[in-house]
């Protein structure tokens, strides 16, 4: 092989080398693109997902402040306690949308507690006992948001129709774990259920029972009154270390 032969081969094997670092580069690029790409996309998609956030939280706020404020003043000019209820009962609607929906949950008895409370504020306003049995040894499984507001709703509905149409003196309300499924009773000592009539209220209850995989029936006390009956299946408490 003469020195031309020589020198176009090195040539040639410098070129393949440039072109293949040329290659090499070109693909790296490629990839820092696509990268670069999907980055910018995941910061709009951020972006996007915050705004909405802050828009949710404005409104929200303005819900709670401007229509709490006129709730608030219904309560307190009420003409008659039952009307007072009604607009105490919507509050507290309004403020479970803002809570609820800002990502607050809890444990069975934490949200117990939390019903027990209110309860005890709405029947106290109308002169109505409150006999609340809770066992010592109920479980206290977390419940996520829906399962919270759902057993929240269908209490507070039962409540309301206690203090608007039963007439009562007094509602015992009372659980018990019956394996995996926690039984709710409320029971009143009022006129009794109204046969026949269903109404949109027990319409709600039932829906957000079978949201809880759930079921809910009415019917009369032993000593007279309505009793209803909610149960449901607890989630399974997570024990530390499991998993």
């Amino acid at each position: 092989m003469n020195l031309s032969g020589a020198m176009i081969i090195v040539l040639l094997a410098g070129l393949l080398t440039v072109l293949g670092l040329w290659w090499r580069q070109r693909r790296a690029l490629a990839g820092l693109r696509v990268q670069l790409d999907r980055q910018a996309c995941a910061e709009r998609e951020a972006v996007r997902v915050q705004a909405a956030a802050d828009e949710r939280e404005r409104i929200f706020s303005n819900l709670h402040d401007d229509l709490g404020a006129k709730l608030l003043q219904l309560i307190y000019t009420a003409s008659t306690p039952e009307q007072a209820d009604l607009a105490r009962a919507v509050l507290q609607d309004v403020r479970d949308v803002v809570t609820r929906s800002r990502g607050s949950s809890g444990s069975l008895q934490q949200i117990l507690g939390e019903i027990r409370g209110e309860a005890e504020q709405r029947l106290r306003s109308v002169a109505i006992t409150l006999d609340w049995q809770q066992p010592d040894d109920l479980p206290d499984p977390d419940l996520d948001q829906g399962q919270a507001l759902h057993l929240f709703r269908i209490v507070r509905e039962a409540i309301s129709n206690v203090i608007r149409h039963a007439r009562a003196h007094a509602l015992r309300v009372r659980m018990a774990c019956d394996g995996r499924a926690l039984r709710l009773e409320l029971i009143d000592d009022g006129i009794g259920p109204s046969p026949g009539v269903a109404g949109r209220g027990k319409d709600n209850m039932r829906a957000r029972a079978r949201e809880l995989e759930g079921d809910i029936t009415w019917k009369g006390g032993t000593s007279g009154g309505t009793k209803v009956l909610l149960s449901f299946p607890l989630p399974l408490a997570v024990t530390p270390g499991s998993g």
